[in-house]
């Protein structure tokens, strides 16, 4: 006799990869409070990890090293952004006459919670992804971003989790040629205020990022690094002195290129080699144990039909 999960189905499980701001430029702001930015985005090939399986009523289970954190964040279920991308997925297939079941997800929450990474944003596409797959659906590609812009200005480029260049609020996305680096990520953990760092901005109006390399040759990327900045890194670095002191230690460990992501804590290290990459986080973790480190590696530029080899 099968067992329930036999006669339910197979689960289905999808990576909510990390998302690192190679660089983010605050270029202006709206009338209605949004800050307008151009930034170079990039994803870990880690991150947080979600399994959804057929279930006879809905349930959402958090696991992981940072389950606790996130725990103690949404007081109703409802409020987390997993549930909120479930139910409006829902909605949304409801409006195109396609079926749903009852899903039993768990959040494997393997990234800080509020560490410059869109870890819920990741956890909202990859929860739009997953079921998508489990539900077998199948939505205007139109209609799949409009409902993940309306979970957060950075689902719809975490929906998508390649390297690319993020304008407007975030929304106005174009594929890039960043190859695969490896890299390291150091998150002292410390809180940040995102309002507080946007607050304390001395301008708005900064300059965009000038136009970068059109194929993912590593050297060429090595060369337009240095024109890249973080506008929000200086006000952060103000609030907690540990952010310099982790750009600092990335790049003392010889990264080729080393910032922070977001509004903070989380830094990164982009390096010339799995063997760098390693050393350093090795080093990293021995000189600040307390602290999150993680060795990863960017995800690879997708050359798009028709590409040249």
């Amino acid at each position: 006799m099968k067992g329930l999960d036999d006669q339910l189905g197979a689960p289905v499980e999808e990576t909510a990869r990390a998302k690192v701001n190679l660089a983010l430029h605050v270029t202006g702001r709206r009338a209605d409070g949004y800050h307008l930015l151009d930034s170079l985005v990039t994803f870990a090939e880690d991150g947080d990890e979600l399994t959804f399986q057929p279930a006879e009523t809905d349930s959402l289970t958090l696991t992981g090293p940072f389950a606790r954190s996130l725990s103690l964040g949404p007081a109703r279920p409802e409020d987390n952004l997993v549930a909120q991308a479930r139910d409006r997925l829902r909605a949304v297939l409801d409006q195109h006459g396609q079926s749903w079941s009852p899903v039993a997800i768990t959040l494997e929450k393997n990234l800080p919670v509020a560490a410059g990474i869109g870890g819920g944003s990741a956890d909202a596409a990859a929860t739009l992804r997953g079921l998508m797959r489990l539900w077998q659906a199948d939505l205007p590609a139109g209609a799949l971003a409009e409902l993940a812009l309306s979970l957060g200005a950075d689902v719809p480029m975490c929906l998508r989790s390649m390297p690319l260049r993020a304008e407007g609020i975030g929304e106005a996305i174009t594929p890039v040629a960043l190859p695969s680096f490896p890299m390291v990520l150091l998150n002292p953990l410390m809180p940040v205020s995102t309002p507080e760092i946007f607050r304390r901005l001395e301008r708005r109006d900064n300059s965009p990022m000038t136009d970068l390399p059109a194929a993912p040759d590593a050297e060429a990327w090595r060369t337009a690094f240095p024109q890249l900045r973080n506008d929000l890194q200086p006000p952060a670095e103000a609030l907690v002195p540990e952010i310099a002191e982790a750009c600092g230690l990335l790049r003392e460990s010889l990264a080729v290129y080393a910032g922070m992501s977001g509004s903070g804590a989380t830094c990164f290290g982009l390096y010339e080699n799995e063997a760098a990459a390693l050393k350093a986080a090795l080093a990293l973790s021995a000189y600040r144990p307390q602290w999150y480190v993680l060795l990863t590696r960017t995800v690879a530029h997708q050359r798009a039909q028709g590409d040249a080899a």
